[in-house]
């Protein structure tokens, strides 16, 4: 490697860490308690969860792997926990740990009252789909349009369509995370997962399609970005076009959930009877991911995809 082109990998190696840094989750959006089963005294206030006065638990409904809390509350008076780790009395605090894993259950006793600020969630780094420079891992769906290529920055692009491109591995409760831009006005791709390997676009459907009905986010187009496509329409579209956005999707049994940007906006539990194709019926084995090129307008590119599975030791 000559000097020059040394110097240049040095520069580009604070970009390419930030790229390979897991995206955070907002557990709790401020706004409501999508995604929570709350059980006694509860409500939301000026953007906070509060739990109390007296004992109230509050319960995140999906199983999430191994990762980091990032919890901020404010608890005047009594006893409260997360994760079963007491919280101390005081205003505005912060409180982080190790994450081992599972559902995350917040809880109050009596003569208490405790408001959430924010909870956070971070997974661990897992398994790199994408090495920057190769699609190593991945087959391309044969006698289709789309062309995927990697960009001179490094990212996955996908153009024309349709098309799919399959990951060699399989996964069946996971956490998967990508960064996407769409780089023209509401192009339509997907990720599909628990797929059938060697067929052609037969699983689940996370949407990617950052259109909404007129100036309202909460009316998706077409399911809109991070939609259980055919199966739950996304409560917003978080994303915009032309700028990059985080995708998270968690399997965990028949039960999915989604968060574009952070944001949750789907929580699913597919109801159907068990079958081998998630098009046909409930698939909780393990299958294939996949990105799509859905038409000839298809542009889009992808950096920074990993997998976690959810029994990650």
């Amino acid at each position: 490697m000559s000097r020059h082109s040394h110097l240049l990998a040095l520069l580009a190696l604070p970009l390419l860490l930030a790229a390979n840094t897991p995206q955070p989750l907002q557990l709790l959006d401020g706004e409501s308690t999508f995604g929570w089963t709350v059980s006694g005294t509860a409500s939301l206030a000026s953007g906070k969860l509060v739990l109390g006065p007296g004992k109230a638990v509050a319960q995140h409904d999906i199983r999430l792997p191994k990762g980091e809390i990032v919890l901020v509350y404010s608890l005047p008076r009594g006893t409260a926990t997360a994760d079963q780790q007491p919280l101390k009395v005081g205003d505005q605090l912060t409180q982080s740990w190790a994450f081992a894993g599972g559902k995350l259950r917040l809880t109050t006793g009596e003569d208490s009252q405790l408001s959430i600020h924010s909870l956070t969630y971070t997974p661990i780094a897992g398994q790199s789909l994408f090495d920057g420079k190769s699609l190593a891992g991945w087959t391309v769906f044969p006698d289709r349009k789309s062309k995927f290529t990697v960009t001179p920055e490094g990212w996955l692009n996908v153009i024309d369509g349709p098309g799919d491109l399959q990951t060699v591995g399989q996964w069946d409760d996971f956490l998967f995370q990508t960064e996407c831009i769409s780089n023209g006005q509401w192009l339509n791709s997907g990720i599909f997962f628990r797929a059938i390997p060697g067929q052609y676009q037969q699983g689940y459907e996370a949407q990617i399609r950052n259109q909404w009905v007129g100036n309202d986010r909460s009316k998706p187009f077409d399911f809109g970005t991070g939609a259980i496509y055919r199966r739950q329409p996304a409560r917003k579209v978080v994303s915009t076009d032309k700028e990059w956005f985080t995708l998270t999707i968690v399997a965990d049994g028949n039960h999915i959930a989604t968060w574009v940007n952070g944001i949750q906006v789907a929580d699913f539990t597919d109801s159907r009877a068990t079958a081998a194709n998630a098009r046909q019926g409930s698939k909780t084995t393990a299958g294939i991911l996949s990105i799509q090129g859905h038409d000839p307008t298809t542009d889009l590119s992808f950096r920074n995809l990993r997998v976690v599975p959810l029994n990650e030791k």
